[in-house]
């Protein structure tokens, strides 16, 4: 079987021998079981073998739900419906639990258990399953805080080396996942298409799978591959996946709902966070300023290390007109996990508010860690050539997305590269990608103010006035504040084409 591409940072697997009978690894504590579900709760009908919408009637119910309790009761359970749950796992054990399912883990949790695999590998070099799982910590590890160069490399390297040991699933869906944190989706297709063969009742594999199919553009794929994880487990992992899926489809009633069934199930502070976080999320995509907030909020006090909550705090606040507060929180997160894409945001909070040189700072500072990133294989080319058409060289940035386009043709990447080659003189050509990234037809289902705003833009600049009037309106009725940047062109651009005019009716012929 062909392997996907190595890195320059892996170590060759055969400079490390494997003793003859590698040590069994250490039973570590099981964590709490929750209580078994009737089979109609374990398998909503809208996590079955057929995802279908939600009827209206239920979503009246849990509309209701959001109002009454301002939106934050389904995901945050109050003193009346505390779940009297067993006492919690060690801190290494519950890590081990949420890396090997694909569930975020607290940082202090995963230092525990990074030392504890450590330690045992160094004794006992040739066990698979210890180095398969150090290696998924490592990327956790990674993914928490921001720092590719340190831990990317050594996750491959653990992960490489387990599969040398052995060639299990654990090894092939955690190299799945590393793939999908640096967004090479082909070879998180690669991995995880091979952890579903080696054992396909292993329902973690699937998780990745999906990630890489969607990051392809492959949305059929995609569905059909949530389709079989959802008949094998319906625990937070899962409905948190499947509440993606849905999202991208258009479907947030139904992405809403899954979050808040997962939300309930949470095994642990940092999983519910990063739940509340998603959850956020979907609120802000849908311009409910206060109900993004409340998730972002809780969800870092129940995490203060959840950063992309931080951060999705700073984009609220920023909304809401309280700048200062917004600052603090985008310098938080990025304090914690120094993302390029908070540094973007920052940026362009500075520049909508005048101040020139703080913008350019953080745009530095941007290009200084997609440099950092790319050296630990990090495919940033999106990012970077979303930075590049608004803020650097257009056509720059349309020739790296052209290359992202063959590489990954996935939704985001049509509306970046169609934005870029508008932003480039190109507007006829840009006006095919932008179509792509709003047809729902072809994949773009997600509802999202800016994909909006971009395919308005460009429809008015091709002479599309009706249409380019719909998509600008579309996009402020959306998220009426998606960016302290563009929100404002997008209302300047839909005050620009005016009123339709009025098209005299056709008076009808007689006999």
């Amino acid at each position: 079987m062909h392997n996907p591409r190595v890195t320059d940072h892996a170590e060759n697997p055969a400079e490390h021998p494997v003793p003859p009978v590698p040590p069994v690894l250490p039973v570590l504590p099981v964590p709490p079981v929750l209580p078994v579900l009737p089979e109609h709760d374990r398998h909503p009908p809208y996590l079955g073998a057929t995802p279908r919408r939600l009827r209206p009637r239920l979503l009246k119910v849990l509309a209701g739900c959001l109002t009454l309790t301002g939106g934050v009761l389904l995901f945050l359970p109050g003193e009346s419906a505390k779940v009297h749950r067993a006492p919690a796992p060690a801190p290494g054990a519950q890590a081990h639990t949420a890396v090997t399912t694909g569930m975020a883990a607290a940082l202090p949790d995963l230092t525990a258990l990074i030392g504890e695999r450590e330690a045992f590998v160094r004794r006992h070099p040739g066990d698979a399953p210890a180095w398969a799982v150090l290696g998924a910590a490592y990327v956790e590890r990674g993914r928490r805080t921001g720092d590719a160069t340190v831990y990317y490399p050594k996750a491959e390297h653990a992960l490489r080396t387990s599969l040398h040991a052995a060639r299990t699933a654990d090894a092939l869906t955690g190299l799945s996942q590393l793939a999908v944190a640096r967004r090479d989706f082909r070879g998180a297709k690669e991995w995880g298409e091979a952890a579903v063969k080696a054992a396909p009742k292993r329902w973690p594999a699937y998780g990745p799978l999906i990630d890489a199919y969607t990051g392809l553009g492959d949305y059929k794929k995609a569905r059909a591959t949530l389709e079989k994880l959802t008949e094998l487990h319906s625990g937070p992992a899962v409905k948190a996946k499947a509440s993606a899926v849905y999202r991208d489809r258009g479907w947030r009633e139904d992405a809403a709902a899954v979050l808040y069934d997962a939300s309930a199930n949470a095994n642990s502070p940092a999983e519910q966070a990063a739940l509340l976080e998603q959850a956020g999320q979907l609120a802000w995509e849908r311009g409910d300023l206060p109900d993004a907030l409340r998730h972002f909020q809780e969800a870092v006090r129940l995490d203060p290390d959840q950063r992309a909550a931080q951060a999705g705090q700073g984009r609220t606040l920023a909304a809401l007109g309280r700048t200062t507060e917004a600052l603090a929180a985008y310098k938080s997160a990025l304090a914690g996990q120094p993302l390029p894409e908070y540094a973007l945001e920052l940026g362009e909070l500075y520049e909508a508010l005048g101040l020139a040189e703080p913008a350019r700072a953080e745009y530095e500072v941007l290009r200084a860690r997609i440099r950092q990133d790319g050296a630990a294989g990090v495919d940033n080319e999106l990012l970077l050539g979303r930075f590049e058409a608004d803020h650097g060289d257009p056509e720059a940035a349309v020739t790296r997305l052209r290359a992202e386009w063959r590489r990954q043709p996935g939704i985001a990447v049509a509306d970046a590269l169609g934005w870029a080659l508008y932003r480039a003189g190109e507007a006829k050509e840009a006006l095919g990608y932008v179509s792509i990234a709003t047809d729902g037809t072809k994949g773009g289902g997600v509802r999202s103010a800016s994909y909006m705003f971009h395919r308005g833009v460009v429809e008015r600049e091709s002479g599309k006035d009706a249409a380019a009037r719909r998509h600008l309106a579309d996009a402020l009725r959306i998220n009426p504040r998606f960016s302290p940047l563009w929100a404002p062109q997008a209302r300047a651009a839909l005050e620009a084409l005016g009123e339709p005019a009025d098209v005299p009716v056709p008076k009808s012929r007689k006999g």
